[in-house]
């Protein structure tokens, strides 16, 4: 006798199981069970401690300040065992590096590595991940001065600022980083309308 469903099959036992399955219904159906006994619901408290991006314009970006001098010490106690001495050649990827007349060659030299005074676009997002995902064993634990020190050497580090610069909500987004203009706005229209 042929079977009606529409896939195959091979093992009796699996086919068994499947039907039973079927005719018991697989699971209890999701308004029976909507938290799935974890998590909690999510307070304004909650949502405000999470709502912490920054964009690159600066919206977002906490007072506070920092410098160069002030993010080595930081950057040696905190990134160093990582990224490298100085935020070259650490074994989770260097951190420093600029080219010659800035040339952006990545599709061409796959030995270049992508930096942050190489590929990324703002200096805003420096501050805005290093804040949530930094450092890798403590994420999340740094002081909002102790993310503009780091930002301040990385970003004097790789040639963008001077070393005296002081970082800080006003002073970052004004920061122009080399590789900003390889990069296209994403101003698509479709779908859901989103821009």
């Amino acid at each position: 006798m042929r079977s009606t469903f529409p896939y195959r099959i091979a093992s009796p036992i699996a086919r068994g199981i499947l039907l039973a399955a079927l005719s018991m219904g697989c699971a209890p159906a999701y308004s029976e069970n909507p938290r799935f006994g974890i998590g909690e619901a999510a307070t304004p408290e909650l949502i405000q401690a999470w709502n912490i991006d920054v964009r690159p314009d600066g919206l977002g970006l906490p007072v506070g300040h920092g410098t160069a001098a002030e993010g080595a010490a930081l950057y040696e106690a905190h990134c160093e065992s990582c990224h490298g001495v100085d935020g070259v050649g650490g074994a989770y990827g260097s951190l420093v590096g600029r080219l010659a007349d800035d040339n952006f060659s990545f599709g061409v030299d796959p030995a270049l590595k992508k930096t942050i005074g190489n590929y990324w676009p703002y200096a805003t997002t420096i501050f805005d991940y290093l804040r949530r995902a930094m450092p890798f064993d403590a994420p999340g634990s740094l002081k909002t001065n102790e993310v503009y020190s780091l930002v301040a050497y990385l970003l004097a580090e790789n040639r963008v600022i001077s070393e005296d610069m002081v970082m800080n909500q006003s002073t970052l987004p004004k920061v122009r980083m080399p590789a900003a203009g390889r990069f296209v706005p994403d101003d698509r229209k479709g779908g859901h309308e989103v821009r």
